[in-house]
């Protein structure tokens, strides 16, 4: 069996304002300037508070888990208004359902959102019934810690040759050769190419397209099975 594991934001689904909101809220809560949008994006995929600690300086740091707290009661009200609806990337649902239609692949997530900010993507996006292990920030350490994925292989079984990791930032990268499997980093994100690189990308992807060819070409799956 193949374990495929998705990374969401950034990855799946395209949550940058979410998350720059969510950061503003959670700045503004103690009354602190929030940090420019680029630097918001640059910690997308570590888990809340200690995102929130790389983007505050050393005098503030006592504030981060009112911060975090910040941010997560301005997400559960956003949601309940109707809102929070962050979209797929193109290719993201036909290659999720290429993959689901294979009796020899298993597809998880690995993520630095809250169990409950997946089932909010699963629930919004019908994605219901196709991820067999999904392992977060609230269940496990922060990226780039392994136990995402050591997690993720022993409860479904999956050998680390076998598995693999789609992720968008250097984060994902760099839990993937930490855990013994094969990272595959994704343009369309929030990390730069030559920061998937160096953090190990064994490929990067530029479209959704080019997902289910490479990991084809990586299992040495026949071309009947990948077209």
């Amino acid at each position: 069996m193949y374990l495929i594991l998705f990374d969401c934001d950034g990855t799946l689904i395209d949550s940058q304002d979410t998350i720059v909101s969510g950061m503003e809220a959670a700045f503004s809560a103690v009354g602190l300037a929030p940090p420019p949008r680029a630097a918001c994006l640059g910690i997308v995929g570590l888990s809340l508070e200690v995102a929130i600690d790389r983007l505050v300086g050393d005098a503030e740091r006592h504030l981060v888990q009112e911060m975090a707290d910040a941010y997560r009661a301005s997400k559960v009200a956003e949601r309940k208004a109707g809102g929070g609806q962050d979209p797929l990337y193109p290719g993201a649902r036909a290659a999720i359902e290429a993959l689901n239609a294979r009796d020899d692949v298993l597809l998880g997530v690995a993520t630095g959102k809250a169990y409950r900010g997946v089932e909010h993507m699963v629930e919004v996006h019908g994605l219901h019934d196709r991820f067999v292990t999904v392992q977060t920030a609230d269940r496990a350490p922060s990226k780039p810690h392994p136990g995402m994925i050591l997690q993720a292989m022993e409860e479904t079984g999956a050998r680390p040759e076998n598995t693999v990791m789609i992720g968008d930032t250097s984060y994902d990268m760099a839990m993937a050769k930490n855990a013994g499997v094969a990272g595959i980093g994704v343009s369309w994100g929030y990390h730069a190419r030559p920061l998937l690189t160096q953090a190990g990308a064994a490929a990067i992807l530029d479209e959704f397209a080019d997902l289910v060819p490479e990991l084809g070409r990586r299992f040495g799956w026949h071309a009947e099975e990948v077209a």
